[in-house]
């Protein structure tokens, strides 16, 4: 009994032992990733118009602050916040839509604000789920010296704690589908191996205990807070009135259905195999019985009697254990499956439904195309650690001298994941294309070089599988001794497997990176670059402008803070001074006043605008006003496109 004892310890030590190894490569690199300085941004809507405009300069103190995204927002009364100059907190309406519009923010003033700067904050979610923050400035009567300092980004271990959370929902779903798929229909014993079982059930446990752990942080992680805010009620029930919280919701219910379905599953089978091993002892028994009652001298009335009280109890037994089995078989083969299948396709959803893939161009194509990608990753992944820890690798010392079958369970598997590689690689063409646009946002963006980095790893695995897949097609179907000559090949195909999940799992880590970081078709802001000729009246007024013109380079060409670079050339390509240049900001949109830019000589012919701010995305036009005299003035309009 102590040696059973200390085997099955043994075995849960190592079972405990590779999933975290697992657990931890897949949370490794997201931790080191968004533990260094560079920390990518993770505002995934983008702020298109206000009200008033940033910097602008009021004659008299506004009513009221509007907000416009490109995308539905969400927010509650803590998300929009007015400062003054000494960094105080003012009192302000409630924030809500305007007239109803989910792409809308808007709050009420205060009417008594004295002259000087404000500074309103503001801290919303985008319809992807993922936070948005900014500020902006607005002057009553004339600037302030100074304007309260602002602090926009969210606390580092929400964002930790967070990030974790999701790799771990995307890992335990694909130990849950991938390894229940494996269980339940790629190997016939599966479902009586209880290695796998506790790897399946171990996928349910990770995939509840990281949606949880995002339900619980995604409320502090909306409303700027630290990690103690996962225990207000108010945030909560925020994060369950959102979007994300009916998604997270329904992640646990679908988590619990499948957990159910796969248990009676796993049941059924093993069921069904002490029935078959119970009906033929009976058989055995009773044929035994029916000799010694048919030889018998002494009491042959009383044993025929017993026997057909016998045979009478028999047949009832079996009509009812028929009955039993025929019901739970009609169960196991239709109820089940339906459910497992609904189950499996709505899983995905719960993620698309709230990422990426509900905001952008051509969403009615880009959430099935998602939720395949994600389905067909987690189907692979799970199955092939199931596929290693089950059939490959041995369970302890006393089977390393009997032989394993690879068939049917790695010919299975190695269909599956021809399929599965098949739509990843179909649906992750068509959603780099989507997020990413064109080719130069690859590598001028985090989003674009994480997709490159991904792209690399996974052409590395599809080399490893292509290499087990000629393995099964040359040998998979025969029988393997772990102390024989073949045995190397099974040991090489080890290694190939491991090497596939470490990978994998790398492949889900840059995952949930890229879930949290801004599509590159949204944050690519190509540099504007144009050349604008100089106004032959103005050319026949200053020595050395006849056929000049204006090279303007603006960077990054975004909403924000801008450095303008202006170059004056001549025709030949030398740089032409001017006693002076100044500049204005103007838009398309008559509403909106034109903006002072500031301009200054960098050197002879070179002058730049420092802080050439941008109040949103949109059309622009950058108004140069060319001093080439005295009284000689000439303005020169740049128009470019801010991202």
């Amino acid at each position: 009994m102590t040696h059973r004892i200390q085997l099955a310890v043994h075995r849960w030590t190592r079972l405990v032992t590779r999933l975290a190894v697992v657990l931890l490569l897949a949370t490794g690199g997201l931790v080191t990733n968004l533990a260094s300085p560079a920390q990518p941004a993770y505002a995934h809507a983008s702020l298109v118009e206000t009200s008033p405009l940033d910097g602008e300069v009021l004659a008299s103190p506004p009513t009221e602050v509007r907000l416009r995204f490109n995308e539905a927002v969400s927010f509650n009364e803590r998300s929009i916040q007015l400062l003054d100059t000494n960094a105080e907190k003012l009192a302000i309406g409630t924030p809500g839509h305007v007239d109803g519009k989910g792409n809308t923010a808007q709050v009420s003033l205060p009417t008594d604000l004295a002259e000087g700067t404000y500074v309103l904050a503001w801290r919303v979610t985008s319809a992807d789920s993922h936070v948005v923050s900014g500020a902006l400035t607005f002057s009553i009567g004339h600037p302030s010296a100074t304007a309260a300092p602002v602090e926009q980004d969210a606390h580092r271990a929400v964002v930790v704690v967070d990030a974790v959370g999701r790799a771990l929902a995307f890992l335990g779903m694909a130990l849950a589908l991938g390894g229940a798929l494996f269980v339940a229909v790629l190997w016939p014993a599966g479902r009586t191996d209880r290695r796998g079982r506790r790897i399946v059930w171990s996928g349910f446990v990770v995939l509840a205990a990281g949606t949880v752990v995002v339900l619980l942080v995604q409320g502090p992680y909306a409303a700027g807070t630290s990690l103690a805010g996962v225990f207000d009620p108010d945030l909560l029930g925020a994060t369950l009135s959102t979007r994300l919280g009916h998604a997270l919701l329904a992640r646990l219910v679908i988590v619990l259905a499948l957990g159910v379905a796969f248990g009676l599953a796993v049941r059924h089978r093993s069921r069904s195999a002490t029935t078959a091993t119970a009906t033929t002892g009976t058989a055995t028994t009773g044929t035994a019985t029916t000799g010694t009652a048919t030889t018998g001298t002494a009491t042959t009335g009383t044993a025929t009697t017993a026997t057909a009280t016998t045979a009478t109890a028999t047949i009832g037994t079996t009509t009812t254990g028929t009955t039993t089995i025929g019901t739970a078989g009609a169960t196991s083969r239709i109820v089940l499956p339906a459910v497992a299948a609904v189950g499996a396709v709505a899983l995905p959803l719960t993620w698309t439904l709230t990422d990426h893939a509900q905001t952008g161009v051509q969403t009615w194509l880009a959430v099935p195309a998602t939720s395949l990608h994600l389905l067909a990753m987690a189907l692979w992944l799970g199955g092939l650690i199931t596929l290693a820890a089950c059939v490959l690798i041995p369970a302890g010392r006393r089977e390393t001298s009997q032989a394993i079958t690879l068939a049917p369970a790695l010919p299975r598997f190695s269909g599956l994941a021809q399929v599965c590689f098949a739509v990843i690689a179909a649906t992750g063409v068509y959603l780099s294309w989507r997020q990413v646009g064109t080719w130069a946002a690859l590598g001028a963006t985090d989003f674009g070089r994480l997709l490159l980095v991904k792209l690399a790893v996974v052409l590395v695995v599809v080399g490893l599988a292509a290499g087990a897949r000629r393995f099964v097609r040359r040998r998979g179907r025969e029988p393997f001794g772990l102390d024989a000559t073949p045995a190397i090949a099974v040991r090489r195909l080890r290694r190939s497997v491991v090497g596939e999940i470490l990978l994998g799992v790398a492949v889900v880590s840059i995952t949930a990176v890229l879930v949290n970081t801004v599509p590159a078709r949204t944050s690519y802001a190509p540099p504007v670059h144009t050349t604008v000729p100089i106004p032959a009246a103005a050319a026949e007024s200053a020595a050395g402008l006849r056929d000049a013109s204006v090279e303007v380079n603006i960077e990054p060409a975004r909403a924000g803070n801008n450095v303008a670079d202006i170059y004056l050339t001549g025709p030949d390509g030398s740089l032409v001074a001017v006693p002076e240049i100044s500049g204005r900001l103007e838009s398309p949109d008559r509403d909106v006043p034109a903006l002072p830019v500031t301009v200054t000589a960098a050197e002879p012919g070179h002058y730049v605008a420092n802080s050439m701010s941008i109040p949103f995305p949109g059309e622009w036009v950058l108004r140069l006003d060319i001093r080439v005299s005295d009284f000689d003035e000439t303005p020169v309009r740049v128009q470019f496109t801010a991202r």
